[in-house]
């Protein structure tokens, strides 16, 4: 009798234990699901766990960027990720930024579809980029094109003698470090920047050529660098069609066989820590009543501006 109650004790103690493993899964199984749906939802690039469209959003002043080079090349090793929509609101930026975007752009296209939805602007090495994907959407006043290149640089040798200060200096050639802000601008000096914005021009315009299938010569003020709102591209075959992001994804399904249903998930650039000037871009905020975010944003307007050098393709670079 003794052992028979003991054996009863040892099953209740077992049953109790088969019970609380059981919960405990399902709790787990809950969490995971949980995180899952989370994570599809609200979880940003390579964080999502789930089949997915990607956005990229490509804004502001286009430069040569390595963050940008790398986030793009995870989007295309990524298995989860079935196609890509390029957000694009750019002026432009360095022409070098907007054909490294371009390449980049070029290889994910080659494993997995890309659209291009352009906001009020799509501009110069913005409407580059834009060539890289597989279909370009517009709104009907977009504005897009300025195909074209611009070499700018200051001189300030009438300045510098009203402030009674000479640069004196030893060069190795009559080109070399030319256009130079200390002194005027000769003819050979100025004949070389244009020998190089022709040539970058030429790129350009062949790239349009080569990736609309049509005339540069046959479309007027193309070659000019001239400016179109979407309707006029999209009767110019600049870009394909009036649409937004819901047009893209209908496309993509349509056309590219991507599975209706899937969520558009937000992809962006990894963010190294802030440190200091984190704390003091949220102490300015704060005391301005402005979020950290804006304030981040404006001052990040600023930087890429003075990384703009050598070659630009940028609408209204001056004002913008």
């Amino acid at each position: 009798m003794v052992l028979d109650a003991e054996a009863v004790i040892d099953r209740r103690r077992l049953k109790r234990r088969v019970t609380a493993w059981r919960i405990a899964a399902v709790m787990l199984a809950l969490l995971f699901l949980g995180a899952l749906a989370l994570n599809n939802d609200k979880m940003s690039g390579p964080g999502a766990l789930l089949p997915h469209v990607a956005r990229l959003s490509v804004s502001g002043i286009i430069t040569d960027d390595r963050k940008m080079k790398d986030l793009i090349d995870k989007l295309r090793k990524s298995d989860q990720v079935k196609a890509v929509i390029l957000d694009i609101n750019s002026p432009g930026g360095t022409t070098t930024g907007g054909e490294a975007m371009y390449d980049a752009i070029r290889r994910l296209a080659e494993k997995k579809p890309v659209v291009a939805v352009c906001g009020t602007l799509a501009t110069s090495a913005a409407y580059i980029v834009a060539l890289a994907s597989d279909r370009i959407f517009v709104y009907g006043n977009t504005i897009t094109g300025s195909v074209g290149v611009i070499f700018q640089w200051v001189e300030v040798t009438d300045l510098m003698k009203t402030l009674g200060v000479k640069v004196e200096e030893t060069r190795s050639g009559d080109l070399k470090a030319v256009p130079n802000p200390f002194i005027p601008t000769d003819e050979k000096a100025r004949a070389l920047t244009e020998e190089m914005v022709q040539e970058a021009k030429v790129w350009f315009v062949d790239l349009v050529a080569e990736r609309r299938k049509l005339d540069p010569s046959s479309i007027s003020g193309l070659t000019e660098g001239r400016i179109y709102s979407g309707r006029q591209a999209v009767d110019l075959k600049l870009v394909d069609a009036i649409g937004d992001e819901r047009a893209a994804k209908e496309w993509l399904e349509k056309e590219k066989k991507v599975s209706s249903g899937l969520s558009v998930i937000e992809w962006k650039p990894e963010v190294e820590s802030s440190g200091l000037f984190g704390w003091a871009v949220q102490s300015v905020g704060s005391s301005l009543g402005v979020s950290s975010e804006i304030i981040a944003a404006m001052l990040g307007q600023i930087t890429d501006r003075l990384k703009l050098d050598g070659l630009i393709s940028l609408w209204h670079p001056a004002s913008s």
